[in-house]
């Protein structure tokens, strides 16, 4: 999944937040931000890497005999983010305890889902970092199933490709395509650097209202700081 810089990118992505990212996304007309999609719990913490994609149909269009995410969790690992596309639907979970289990023994980073999981306080307890729309204990057992893994996936309308980078924190999800993702990481990057900026102005007395009129931060989104 990883190109030969893969494991710098994700190191310095995980060393931004959701917000910047989106932020350079618009800077460079880019979707991949989304919303609505949250931490299941405290520990979730910030995670970031590699997508692994699963895309989630009702049952009857799904071919028979996969178990929603199991090929999925088994093949991925250390820098891996599990991407669950389930068209937003709060109704039935896509994603429980066991598979939660499974994907801790491999080393993958997390979980996100375009939909609900359930058995939120098992998660919580092993301290695995997921992000969802909602728990609900509505089993998927006949109602969704898997149609296909490592494949393109629409996530809350961002096509997201396996291998594609992703970051989650507690503001939410976004996604960076990965032939584009040192780009936005680098625009990120600089418009971090300027926020802190920023913030250290205020806190040694400049006015909000100057430092908020900086025209140095669209210049750090630019690259065409002086």
């Amino acid at each position: 999944m990883t190109a030969p810089a893969g494991g710098d990118l994700r190191e310095r992505l995980h060393a931004l937040d959701t917000c910047a990212v989106s932020d350079a996304l618009d800077h460079l007309h880019l979707s991949g931000a989304t919303t609505g999609v949250r931490p299941m719990h405290q520990g979730s913490g910030r995670i970031a890497g590699f997508a692994r994609t699963v895309e989630v149909v009702d049952a009857p269009a799904a071919p028979a005999g996969k178990h929603l995410a199991t090929r999925t969790v088994a093949a991925a690992g250390p820098g891996d983010v599990v991407v669950i596309a389930n068209k937003g639907r709060v109704n039935v979970s896509c994603w429980g305890d066991i598979l939660t289990v499974a994907a801790q023994v491999n080393g993958v980073e997390g979980t996100v889902i375009d939909g609900a999981c359930r058995d939120a306080d098992a998660v919580a307890d092993a301290g695995y970092p997921l992000w969802a729309r909602a728990a609900v204990p509505v089993t998927a057992r006949g109602r969704i199933a898997e149609r296909g893994s490592n494949v393109p996936v629409l996530f809350d309308g961002v096509l997201v490709h396996s291998g594609d980078l992703v970051l989650a924190d507690g503001s939410g999800v976004v996604f960076l395509p990965a032939e584009r993702a040192g780009e936005i990481i680098a625009t990120a990057e600089r418009l971090t650097a300027r926020q802190d900026a920023m913030a250290a102005a205020i806190r040694a007395g400049e006015s909000v209202i100057d430092v908020m009129a900086d025209a140095r931060f669209h210049a750090a989104l630019t690259g065409d700081e002086r």
